[in-house]
């Protein structure tokens, strides 16, 4: 049964697509039945209808995300395109061979919950916030009841208080034995990270009811909010989604940028993902984390095996690799200490959090302004991973022009003023700018190999030549003799 998330307009009218939908779903399968002659499938055709899902789940999000940004007509128009788009494409699959009308009806699904999640400065009765309400007391002053305050968001899940929810058991109380020793460190970063990134990732769980709490227990487990965190499985963003789940949830690549890096589309997608679990799932909180870390696939599976049973049955705990069976407890331990740090005489640093933006008056990467706004007592470790938390879409090695607007903490805005306009200051920090990313080529290592003959490894460099290769490596001419094994350092553009 299908449950319309918002009662706006444009839920609404997906709604009313998604149901359509359903009886051309219903009538693909029933072409599926023995005996029934089955038409010559045009993978191609297939595959091109299927592209189309991602694309216009991509282009539905960045109109949310429009919206968001204050600009709802823009942004309606945009997310309104897209789900023609997205229409259009699935009255054509009804009519294709082999093509599978219930991937439709799940991304109108994902839209629904998307839309779910919008705060549209437009409808009666919601606010937007321009600064984190919890530092709103001063600018740039963080307010002293900051930790209960916190703590106390959200701390629901389906109308039973989160600590409720949560059990202490073995599992758990190891997991927060060791979030209180050795990842004490990983701990104060992710709440560190967080505070910063609140703004942008608290708004899709607090709409949802979701407890902010689980988003902070995920994001210290993932990423410790670390937005460009990458697994070597592939997994990327604060949140750590796959290639194929973000895609699912609108998490595509906008103009070159991959949206899982992206900290409020990351936490729109988790939240969508979480809602579709727990849907699934019975609304149980530990399986729905399982399947987060472990695979819907597998998660789905055993609880439709053993029906009745939680996460910590031995029917399916001991079922699920080591790596759920610490995911879990790590998870809730984590959304536990959020809420309640003053237990276990937790303290997290109190520090002013609120977001403004600074106009460069001289070019500079984000490397180079971590290191001219220098630290501070409340945050000894520098101003470079926040930063780049603030700014995904700006690389480690691009130099922004001058004029170019960046995203940094209120507080910082009188330090960069102070000290980040003495050009003296400004050509150290440069040089090693310039050290780690120096301008034109770069030299790479090479082991010779039969063939080569340093005219071949001066066309394969593109910007060097045979005497600049031998003047590196002192060989000399006039044969320019080298053999097979031979180390050599080779200037590449390439």
């Amino acid at each position: 049964m299908l449950r319309i998330i918002k009662n706006t307009a444009s839920s609404c009218g997906l709604g009313i697509v998604l149901l359509a939908l359903i009886g051309p779903a219903h009538a693909l399968r029933l072409q599926d039945r023995p005996g029934s002659q089955q038409p010559v499938i045009d993978e191609v055709a297939v595959s091109s209808l299927y592209q189309q899902i991602g694309d216009a789940t991509s282009e539905f999000q960045a109109g949310l995300e429009l919206r968001r940004a204050g600009q709802p007509a823009q942004g309606r128009e945009r997310s309104s395109a897209a789900t023609d788009r997205l229409s259009e494409a699935a009255q054509r699959c009804g009519s294709t061979p082999g093509c599978d009308a219930n991937r439709f009806v799940e991304a109108f699904q994902t839209l629904l919950r998307l839309q779910g999640l919008l705060i549209d400065p437009e409808i009666p009765g919601q606010n937007v916030a321009t600064e984190d309400p919890l530092t709103a007391a001063g600018e740039g002053t963080a307010a002293p009841r900051l930790n209960h305050q916190i703590a106390q968001t959200r701390a629901m899940l389906k109308g039973r208080p989160l600590s409720e929810v949560i059990p202490l058991n073995e599992p758990v109380k190891a997991a927060m034995e060791d979030w209180l020793t050795w990842m004490r460190p990983t701990l104060i970063e992710a709440w560190v990270n967080y505070q910063f990134l609140r703004g942008e990732m608290a708004p899709a769980y607090q709409q949802s009811g979701l407890p902010e709490a689980i988003l902070f227990g995920i994001l210290a487990k993932e990423s410790a909010g670390r937005v460009h965190a990458v697994s070597r499985a592939g997994a990327s963003g604060p949140l750590q989604f796959m290639p194929a789940t973000g895609r699912r949830f609108g998490l595509n690549s906008d103009k070159g940028f991959d949206l899982r890096f992206d900290p409020a589309s990351a936490s729109s997608a988790s939240v969508a993902y979480l809602v579709e679990r727990l849907e699934e799932l019975n609304h149980d909180l530990e399986l729905s984390l399982a399947a987060y870390n472990g695979g819907e696939g597998r998660m789905r599976r055993l609880a439709n095996k053993h029906r009745g049973k939680g996460f910590w049955s031995d029917s399916i705990y001991y079922a699920l690799p080591d790596e759920t069976r610490d995911y879990v407890p790590k998870v809730l331990a984590a959304a536990w200490l959020f809420m309640h740090p003053e237990e276990y005489g937790l303290q997290f640093p109190e520090l002013p959090t609120a977001i403004g933006t600074v106009t460069l008056t001289s070019a500079a990467s984000l490397g180079e302004l971590s290191i001219c706004l220098g630290q501070s007592p409340a945050h000894p470790v520098g101003w470079f991973r926040t930063l780049r938390n603030l700014n995904p879409r700006v690389q480690a090695d691009q130099r922004l022009p001058a004029g170019t607007t960046v995203r940094m903490p209120l507080m910082l805005h009188p330090v960069y003023a102070e000290r980040c306009h003495n050009a003296e200051f400004q050509q150290r920090v440069a040089a090693l700018f310039d050290a780690r990313y120096p301008q034109g080529p770069k030299m790479i290592a090479y082991t010779v190999r039969r063939g080569d003959t340093l005219a071949s490894l001066a066309r394969k460099s593109s910007c060097s030549r045979v005497a600049d290769i031998a003047r590196i490596n002192k060989i000399k001419g006039p044969n320019y003799a080298i053999r097979i094994g031979q180390k050599l350092k080779l200037p590449t553009c390439s």
